[in-house]
């Protein structure tokens, strides 16, 4: 979520940051991790669309809701497991177990109901009848921060602990209903992750 249109707008440019990671994975088991900037991107673009709709029901609203609720929590986990060291893979399966878990819960709420928005000054407020929330809440968090941790792989585990660090300080301005600020996080992760994509590129042969 982002603090005006326009900020979602210049963090969609992560879109950008998105396309030059998928360029550079030389790996087709790394593509998923890749492309995760590419979704950040789209979800802040989605969400400008969301502020220009002014609030209510509205397709935008509902394609907001379908990335962040069952999709996030199912990506994470597997593309950290598609790319993970053979060795890692083992501790990583109850993450994506969990996220599957997750998303199926969330997606059952999107279809039982609406969603709606509202605009609150610098942020928006979403509106999803989530049965079970503080069960579901956690289950995401083991399935998307948990699989960054666990993964073992230091770049991803830095971008677990940035977006762990994120997620406190924007529910909290959220809740004080100051500004939604995880765009800017979201822009941190796409350049931690595009770090990630030129150390996953193989070592040049020397002859």
């Amino acid at each position: 979520m982002c603090w005006s249109a326009t900020a979602d707008l210049v963090a969609g440019t992560a879109v950008a940051a998105g396309l030059v990671c998928v360029a550079r994975v030389r790996r087709a088991r790394d593509l998923a991790v890749a492309a995760l900037p590419l979704l950040l991107g789209v979800h802040q673009l989605v969400e400008a669309a969301v502020w220009d709709s002014g609030g209510g029901c509205s397709p935008a609203a509902t394609a907001w809701a379908v990335i962040a609720l069952p999709l996030l929590p199912v990506w994470v986990p597997v593309a950290v497991l598609l790319a993970a060291a053979v060795g890692a893979r083992r501790r990583l399966w109850p993450s994506a177990a969990v996220g599957f878990a997750t998303a199926a819960v969330l997606s059952y709420a999107l279809a039982a109901g609406p969603v709606t928005t509202e605009i609150r000054g610098r942020t928006i407020g979403y509106g999803v009848n989530v049965p079970w929330m503080p069960l579901v809440l956690t289950g995401y968090l083991f399935a998307t921060l948990g699989a960054l941790l666990l993964g073992g792989d230091r770049r991803l585990r830095t971008l677990g602990v940035v977006l762990a660090a994120g997620a406190l300080a924007c529910s909290a301005l959220w809740r004080l209903e100051f500004a939604s600020t995880w765009c800017a996080f979201a822009a941190v992760a796409s350049l931690l992750v595009l770090d990630w994509a030129r150390g996953r590129e193989p070592a040049a042969v020397v002859r």
